[in-house]
């Protein structure tokens, strides 16, 4: 999943994005208000862990506002205070959960999860493309009934492309999506990943899934894509 946290501490925001990277999401950091709202309009997020006090624009405005233009994505709001009245304010502007610092970071993980699978389930139970099966809740992917062993990185790769099928995904797409925003699209580690992708998905079966389209990028569909 793709998850975007907004903290003016850099130390805590990049405490949190290793952490989530160790768990196989890509992630965004922003450290001021402004910043976090701005990512979270032109960027297509699963999650947004939003601090509370942070400079330019405090976390209830910028909650509130990307609210307001329609941005639908769950928002666990941080904060150092836990005063009622505090957490009332960030429901009420359109949170979705609530942790008080300090925090332990198996909690913290603990509600992303809890967030991220009310999402998923929201969006698809289980993901199908032909014979291939693949089920977020408890990350299992088949195809034909047979089980497939991804890595963290791999299997994110192939749920974002599941949750995209029959769309040409450029190299950048997949970057900042599966990786994050400042992934190099000259790299070659895209290239390399969709090859043991379809290595997985693809080899022993007639009906091949996984596409390259030359200069555009990759496809996953079960039809025959454009030349």
């Amino acid at each position: 999943m793709k998850i975007l946290v907004v903290e003016d501490e850099q130390r805590v925001a990049q405490f949190i994005q290793k952490g989530l990277k160790e768990e196989g999401h890509a992630v965004d950091c922003a450290y001021d208000g402004e910043e976090g709202g701005f990512l979270a309009e032109v960027n297509e997020y699963d999650l947004i862990i939003l601090d509370l006090m942070l400079p330019k624009k405090n976390g209830i405005a910028v909650c509130s506002e990307i609210r307001e233009r329609g941005v639908g994505t769950p928002v666990l709001m941080l904060t150092a205070r836990d005063a009622v009245e505090d957490k009332v304010r960030g429901l009420d502007a359109g949170a979705d959960d609530y942790l008080t610092k300090p925090f332990v970071f198996e909690e913290l993980l603990a509600r992303v999860r809890a967030l991220l699978r009310r999402t998923s389930e929201a969006k698809t139970p289980i993901l199908k493309v032909a014979d291939l099966e693949l089920d977020p809740m408890s990350r299992r992917v088949t195809r034909g009934g047979k089980a497939i062993r991804l890595t963290t990185k791999e299997y994110g790769l192939l749920e974002y492309m599941m949750r995209n099928p029959d769309r040409v995904l450029s190299r950048t797409r997949i970057g900042e999506h599966v990786w994050d925003m400042n992934f190099d699209p000259e790299s070659n580690v895209i290239d390399v990943y969709v090859s043991h992708l379809r290595n997985k998905v693809d080899k022993g079966f007639e009906l091949p899934l996984i596409y390259t389209l030359r200069g555009q990028g990759y496809m996953l569909t079960s039809d025959t894509p454009p030349a």
